[in-house]
């Protein structure tokens, strides 16, 4: 018997105890109508009680000023960050520089040797994620990989 078959069955205990005392279940309006007489009662005493709200002071509007122009050290400034400024990329016509994949060669001594450190070479294998697939330590003499700038 599970913990719903149990509620069931003591809700049918009651219903069958109280049919048999002749009395009918309590309307829930009629049962709680002290509590939520009271409750709406201990409501408006608090709001008797309060203090009135202030409405928000006004500025007054100055004559002949204009309106506030954010500066570089106001909140609304720094409140909205600057997009990054672009990149600058190679010229369009410049070609990017490769180099051809010879036997022996791994990813760290191509960067230790065209990019001058050898920890660059996952930099060197995220540009050349396409042709070296999905394993760095796996590539193949004859492939041509770009070098990063």
């Amino acid at each position: 018997m599970g913990l719903f078959d149990f509620l069931k069955s003591e809700k049918k205990k009651q219903a069958a105890a109280r049919k048999a005392a002749g009395t009918a279940p309590a309307d829930y309006a009629a049962t709680y109508t002290d509590a939520v007489n009271a409750t709406r009662a201990a409501a408006e005493r608090m709001a008797a009680a309060a203090p009135p709200k202030a409405a928000a002071p006004q500025r007054p509007a100055a004559a002949g000023r204009p309106p506030h122009t954010p500066t570089p050290s106001s909140a609304a400034h720094k409140a909205v960050p600057a997009a990054p400024a672009p990149e600058p990329g190679p010229p369009a016509g410049a070609a990017r520089r490769t180099y051809t994949v010879r036997k022996g060669d791994t990813l760290m001594l191509i960067a230790r040797r065209e990019l001058g450190n050898e920890a660059r070479w996952r930099e060197l294998y995220a540009v050349n994620r396409a042709v070296i697939g999905s394993d760095p330590h796996l590539i193949h003499p004859g492939q041509v990989l770009t070098l990063p700038g």
